[in-house]
């Protein structure tokens, strides 16, 4: 694999506490606990949903349907994954935290062979192919919040050492989960930074992978504390919270959940240490 190397420093501090609110939403589905510690996952350009499996170093595709596993891809070349993004190109970019880069290909018909072109970014945990053409990544060793244009870095922005996922929002800004210091921070398309989530209220113990729905509001893998948050930042203000705040198996129940899709009235939850997937539907009238 080709790669890029970049460099920069680090930066830590912390926050915390917790608050109840209602589910936003009702358990609808589980998958087979088949995977092995899934993490970030996405819908991806043929409607079938793409699982970063950690510890399969690989990643899974399963029918959004009806939550069975369809095959495996990049099974053993993927050390590590982490985190899958889908350009509007139809590239793919999967970040192989154990390679510490992130592999890019062309389509999801190359994701079955190993990867020959990627970024270097040390202990990678999140990759973002945006609509602007471009590559974000969290290089997570080294807290930096990396902007690749055509495999070279372009512009970083420090201070988010351990910081997982980097996601789009419907305006186009990049929200950061920034597990290590408790907070979501959102950027603009050039790195400046616009705003910090991080009040008490909120309960942050290490949000790991967020989604945003189409009203931009934020739907957040809170894994630590074993709950998904749903966040509308304009206040900022909590709408409601999945999970119990205690590890377990069943409704309303998470053991460390990691990666968020969210797909119009229903939300897919890697439930990671549980190895399934998860799907919470809204019923509409």
């Amino acid at each position: 694999m080709r790669h890029i190397i970049i460099s920069v420093s680090l930066f830590l501090t912390f926050p915390a506490l917790a608050q109840d609110a209602a589910p936003f939403a009702s358990f609808d589905l589980a998958s087979e606990p088949v995977l092995n510690d899934p993490h970030d996952l996405a819908l991806g350009p043929d409607g079938r949903l793409y699982v970063a499996d950690k510890f399969g170093a690989r990643i899974a595709v399963l029918d959004p349907d009806t939550l069975e596993l369809i095959q495996m891809l990049g099974e053993g070349f993927l050390p590590g994954a982490h985190d899958i993004s889908f350009g509007p190109d139809g590239s793919v970019a999967v970040a192989v935290t154990g390679a510490s880069a992130v592999a890019i290909y062309e389509s999801l018909d190359a994701l079955a062979a190993p990867p020959d072109i990627g970024v270097t970014a040390p202990g990678t945990e999140g990759a973002l192919l945006h609509s602007n053409g471009d590559l974000y990544a969290m290089a997570s060793r080294v807290g930096a919040l990396v902007r690749f244009r055509d495999f070279q870095p372009i512009a970083a922005v420090e201070g988010h050492p351990g910081a997982h996922d980097v996601a789009e929002a419907p305006d186009g800004t990049i929200w950061v989960a920034d597990n290590a210091q408790r907070r979501l921070v959102q950027y603009s398309q050039d790195l400046e930074r616009l705003k910090t989530i991080a009040d008490p209220k909120f309960g942050f113990l290490g949000p790991r992978y967020l989604d945003i729905t189409e009203y931009g509001f934020l739907v957040v893998a809170d894994q630590d504390a074993h709950r998904i948050l749903l966040i509308n930042p304009e206040g900022p203000d909590l709408i409601g919270v999945l999970g119990d705040g205690l590890p377990g198996l069943g409704p309303n129940k998470f053991d460390d959940p990691e990666g968020v899709a969210v797909d119009g009235s229903r939300y897919f939850f890697s439930d990671s240490d549980n190895n399934r997937i998860v799907r919470y539907s809204v019923v509409l009238n």
